[in-house]
């Protein structure tokens, strides 16, 4: 996965922090997104993170695992 590629949520991850869902649980199945970037390093030094993979939905950016996410050909 690139930063660039198009994405869709493969599984159930519910997020409480949708714009228009707020404080509501908010289930991102289905939804498709952008990769802004992939997690791997910080200031020079490897680094591995739960949620590696940023996706941008709109102006909602979330931080999900490669495993919940199925690329769009």
């Amino acid at each position: 996965m690139q930063p660039g590629d198009k994405v869709k949520v493969s599984s159930s991850v519910v997020i409480f922090h949708h714009p228009q869902h707020r404080g509501q649980g908010f289930d991102l199945m289905g939804e498709e997104g952008e990769i802004v970037t992939v997690l791997n390093d910080w200031k020079g030094r490897p680094i591995s993170p739960t949620h590696p993979v940023v996706v941008s939905f709109g102006k909602l950016r979330v931080h999900l695992r490669s495993d919940e996410l199925t690329p769009l050909g």
